[in-house]
């Protein structure tokens, strides 16, 4: 098959970036009224399971700034069901993440035990970790984002941590269920509300990243002003976010996909591809054939998302923790996103099946976007098909090309 010649590519976006970030969150912080806060009390301080760029240097400042104020505060994994659902499991999460006792100097106090503490108009209950209950205060820490089941004016973000984060297992599996009746935009506002009036959160930390995966915004937030500020910063999450240089693809290739660096592995913010229960959300990218070609150490097998691909190779397909993604497709009732796709033993038999079921177009003359992953966009390789629509977008620049593909020994791309 006569594959087609590629262009290396730059894209620019905004380049918005916290260049110190304990000054910034020691600033944020200093802004709110801590009267509330006694000597010697607990201060429980939320830990998520994603890769927030500088998330254990925010944390580590949040300790401190804390222990200024003579309290006692520790960490608690706030994660769902994720790290296997065990305790032992999302401290490791943690711990990949770079989040340990010694890097934040503060204990980690991880339990997947939970209490109820209500239940919402739709008389959904609401858990949360006993830990973050019987501390005398919370510290909500989350990215904000859009969220890759949804889109409404709260997605995935400090409430959503409050819902689904804080309510461990228990909660989780629940707040999906619940969703397909009720959406998900009104279980974790809902939940989230009732964290907020039954529990201790006394402040938030919400955290916005630009297209380059860096630290962009550090916002502290009162506990009043948690909902509506969020919504605001959801809205400028997305102003930043990164996107794919063209819409109309014939070909889409990943080179990695991974829980490190999505939900769902493969982000459909990035991709337009969503198979969901929940519904699809509407999306500018049309992408006919997506191939995934491997599965990043960090996802420590877990490939839940891998359904949202086309084709894949044997590769990948050897690294999955079979146990590790069914439990998280289960719990978030997305069974689709644990189905493994063709797969093949090289890459270039597996793109040249692709080429081959996308319609009457010579493979030669295809439309193929080459990305490293759904987070890193910022380079990228595209085909020859795109090269006048190239020099019409002032935001691209080629930095080489065009070349052939390259492939090794073993016909696997370079």
């Amino acid at each position: 098959m006569n594959l087609p010649k590629m262009y290396r590519i730059c894209q620019r976006f905004d380049d918005t970036r916290v260049k110190d970030i304990r000054a910034t969150v020691r600033a944020e912080l200093g802004r709110l009224a801590w009267s509330a806060i006694q000597p010697g009390q607990r201060v429980a301080i939320t830990a998520g399971s994603r890769g927030i760029a500088d998330i254990a240097e925010v944390l580590a400042a949040i300790v401190e700034f804390l222990k200024s104020l003579d309290a006692d505060p520790f960490l608690f994994p706030a994660m769902g069901s994720h790290g296997g659902a065990t305790a032992a499991g999302q401290v490791a999460v943690l711990e990949q993440l770079g989040v340990t006792e010694a890097s934040v100097k503060a204990p980690i106090v991880s339990s997947m035990e939970t209490a109820e503490i209500g239940l919402t108009e739709d008389r959904v209950p609401v858990f949360m970790d006993k830990n973050a209950l019987a501390a005398d205060h919370i510290v909500v820490v989350n990215r904000i984002k859009s969220h890759t089941k949804f889109k409404a004016p709260i997605e995935s973000g400090l409430m959503k941590m409050m819902a689904i984060g804080m309510g461990k297992l228990k909660g989780a599996e629940l707040y999906h269920k619940a969703a397909v009746q009720h959406t998900f935009f009104k279980i974790i506002a809902d939940a989230a509300r009732l964290v907020l009036t039954e529990a201790p959160v006394i402040c938030a930390v919400g955290i916005l990243e630009n297209a380059y995966g860096q630290t962009a915004k550090i916002k502290a937030l009162k506990t009043a002003e948690i909902e509506s500020k969020e919504k605001d910063l959801l809205l400028l999450s997305k102003k930043m976010m990164a996107k794919l240089p063209f819409n109309e693809i014939d070909l889409l290739i990943i080179d990695e996909m991974g829980k490190d660096i999505s939900g769902v592995g493969i982000d459909p913010n990035i991709t337009g591809r969503n198979r969901d229960l929940l519904g699809v959300f509407p999306h500018p990218a049309e992408v006919k054939r997506l191939f995934v070609r491997d599965l990043t150490d960090r996802s420590k097998g877990n490939a839940t998302g891998i359904g949202l691909a086309d084709i894949t190779t044997q590769k990948l397909v050897d690294k999955i923790d079979y146990a590790a993604t069914y439990k998280n497709c289960i719990t978030g009732i997305s069974l689709e996103k644990a189905a493994v796709p063709m797969h093949f033993g090289n890459d270039r038999g597996a793109i040249e099946v692709a080429l081959g079921c996308i319609g009457a177009i010579p493979a030669a003359k295809s439309k193929i976007v080459r990305i490293k992953n759904t987070l890193r966009l910022d380079s990228a390789e595209v085909s020859e098909a795109y090269a006048a629509m190239i020099q019409q977008k002032p935001d691209l620049e080629i930095l080489s090309g065009p070349d052939a593909m390259e492939f090794n020994g073993d016909n696997n791309l370079l």
